[in-house]
C-alpha cells in the first residue's frame, strides 16, 4: 500500500508524515475503528476517498477532521471532534482526512487552505507551485 504525506501549500506546513489512503468500500467503512489512539498518533492520518461525511461511532479517542472539495481545498474543519459524534455531511466535499487531535492547530490548517496529498516530502515544492 501507498503512503503519501499531506501538505498545506498556502501555510507551507506539514499536515501528515504518514498517510494511509481508505478508497475501498470496506476500507471507507473501517476508517479508524479499532485503532487506539497510540495506532494512530502525530503524523499520520487517513485519507478517505470518495467520502463527503464521517462519524466517529465505537472510535474511543478524539480526531481532527478536514473536508476537502474537488480541487483539495479545505471546506471545513473539526478541531478534536469526539467518540460517539455524527459530523455534518458536507454535498460539495470529495475527501475527508482524519487526524490526531491537534494536527489542525500544529499545521495552522484552516478553512480556504490549499492541501497536496505526495508519495514523498521532496514533490511537495514542484506539486504545489504547479497547483496554486
Amino acid at each position: 500500500m501507498t503512503k503519501y504525506c499531506a501538505f498545506n501549500c498556502t501555510r507551507q506546513t506539514l499536515v501528515a508524515s504518514e498517510l494511509e489512503v481508505a478508497e475501498t468500500a470496506w476500507s471507507r467503512m473501517k476508517g479508524l475503528l479499532g485503532r487506539s489512539a497510540k495506532d494512530f498518533c502525530n503524523g499520520k492520518g487517513l485519507w478517505i476517498v470518495p467520502s463527503d461525511g464521517i462519524h466517529t461511532i465505537g472510535m474511543s479517542f478524539p480526531i481532527d477532521v478536514v473536508y476537502l472539495d474537488s480541487k483539495r481545498r479545505v471546506i471545513r474543519t473539526y478541531h478534536r471532534l469526539a467518540p460517539f459524534r455524527i459530523a455534518a455531511v458536507k454535498l460539495r466535499a470529495r475527501s475527508i482526512l482524519e487526524l490526531p487531535p491537534g494536527a489542525l492547530a500544529e499545521s495552522r490548517t484552516e478553512v480556504g487552505d490549499l492541501l497536496q496529498f505526495l508519495v514523498s516530502e521532496e514533490e511537495r515544492g514542484v506539486a504545489c507551485a504547479v497547483n496554486t
